[in-house]
């Protein structure tokens, strides 16, 4: 592409949206650019998905020591240091900033370091941490700022006792008691480790269930194990106030049952996320947003020639994969190729990284009834694999749901260890337009926990072996 600007493609934020997006413009013959205020890979890489993972993975590590009891083996925790926990998180989230760094570098990609605001729709003014400011000018403009923790009026984060999900990834020292305000996946993750470390944890969501957007039968699942290893619900219940002055942090909260007062050491704001659009200066292009969000048409463009936007700013799911694949179709139809021009909405997989694990693709059953989908499910529980048993992690079932008539997938939730790897065979399946006999037939090995999917598309013609 021959122009006159800088570059053919300019993007904005150097996330899983945007990086992706700028390696996949330069791999296509483009000369591409991005611009960052902070570390490269955004919010995931570095205060989200990755450090947060790796709590989960020490949390789990944490909370199995009490297996080896039943060995015989006494296991001593008097010395045990958090902080050590927070280091590790934090070396795994500067492995892989690094590592993005070096993708940029090999991909021939310009690193901006500053903040961008549009002066027109072909030119940036990029204003570096030194307060050093430079004209950028590109062919295309790719948006990728992501999103930030929401906060709530009279509940803003100090991020020592009111803390966001940042404010909680960054904490050293772990406080005995946490009331955590939300309980969509964030608040679920969140609670799953502290909980594991030791701490009392209560969760108050506004809705009638936890884990709004899941299955209610994979729910059920996930409180009955929360509520097992100690973690209060409060659920359809309000939070109304937040009193900071004293020791404790105190929490006015009402319900069906009346009104009460929780007492924590810190509260855990996990109430959505809010996108990055304010400071871009959209006013100047005549790109206009809805509650921040940036509307846009098919290729994820604005509206206005050569500007886009991607992940966390637009109305998609804020999840990176997400964000990754939209960078990635918005690179390619710049460059003329062949590309999908939005996202199935029903074909992202969406996982929680609690114990259990949540993962699934397409409608809840309840959704689907509110569709009107002619549809069946089938429904496989954990404990009729083998392997499920032998490695004490039974607990979970396997959903499908599929046409009436055709018994092709649309849709399925699973509930059990290492969901978030497994849902993916079943997601290949209606991409590729295959049947559940498909998968049914197929040789799985054994002992495997996958052994339960294949269960489950057997379920649905009716011939589930160990059912």
């Amino acid at each position: 592409m021959v122009t006159q600007n800088d570059y053919d493609v300019l993007v904005i934020g150097a996330g899983p949206g945007g990086y992706v997006a700028a390696i996949r413009a330069s791999q296509l013959g483009l000369k591409a650019a991005v611009v960052e205020k902070d570390k490269p890979g955004g919010v995931c890489l570095n205060i989200g998905c990755i450090p947060s993972k790796a709590l989960i993975h020490h949390a789990e590590t944490f909370m199995h020591r009490t297996d080896l009891e039943d060995f015989g083996v006494k296991v001593d925790t008097s010395k045990f240091n958090y902080e050590k926990v927070y280091e590790r998180s934090r070396n795994a989230a500067d492995t892989l900033s690094k590592g993005v760094s070096g993708l940029i570098k090999r991909n021939k990609i310009d690193y901006i370091e500053g903040e961008a605001k549009f002066e027109s729709k072909n030119t940036v003014v990029v204003t570096s941490s030194k307060n050093e400011s430079r004209k950028v000018t590109a062919t295309n403009v790719i948006i990728a700022t992501g999103g930030r923790p929401r906060e709530l009026p009279g509940f803003e984060f100090d991020e020592e006792r009111v803390l966001s999900s940042t404010g909680l990834l960054y904490m050293k020292k772990l406080p005995k008691s946490l009331i955590v305000m939300g309980g969509g996946y964030i608040g679920m993750e969140f609670a799953y480790v502290m909980n594991a470390f030791g701490v009392d944890v209560t969760v108050v969501e506004m809705l009638p269930r936890i884990l709004p957007a899941s299955d209610d039968e994979v729910v059920k699942v996930v409180q009955k194990a929360f509520e097992k290893r100690g973690v209060t619900f409060m659920t359809d219940t309000k939070v109304e106030s937040l009193d900071t002055s004293g020791k404790t942090l105190k929490l006015k909260v009402s319900g069906k049952s009346g009104s009460s007062t929780l007492e924590a050491d810190t509260v855990l704001v996990a109430v959505g996320r809010v996108p990055n659009t304010e400071k871009l200066g959209l006013e100047n292009i005549g790109v206009r947003t809805e509650k921040g969000l940036i509307p846009v048409k098919d290729y994820y463009a604005t509206g206005i020639k050569g500007v886009y936007a991607i992940g966390d700013v637009v109305g998609t799911p804020p999840l990176a994969h997400v964000a990754s694949k939209e960078g990635e179709i918005v690179a390619e139809y710049i460059a003329g190729h062949r590309t999908s021009p939005r996202i199935d909405l029903d074909e992202i997989p969406a996982a929680v990284y609690s114990e259990p694990q949540v993962a699934s693709f397409g409608p809840t059953e309840a959704q689907a009834q509110d569709r009107g989908l002619a549809f069946k499910k089938a429904v496989f529980p954990y404990r009729g694999a083998g392997k499920t048993v032998a490695v004490e992690q039974s607990e979970g079932l396997v959903k499908i749901l599929y046409d009436q008539k055709t018994h092709e997938v649309f849709a399925a939730h699973i509930v059990g260890a290492d969901a978030s790897e497994l849902i993916h065979e079943l997601l290949l399946a209606k991409k590729a337009e295959l049947l559940p006999e498909d998968v049914a037939t197929m040789i799985h090995a054994h002992p495997t926990v996958s052994e339960a999917v294949m269960e489950a598309a057997r379920a649905v013609e009716g011939w589930a072996i160990h059912a």
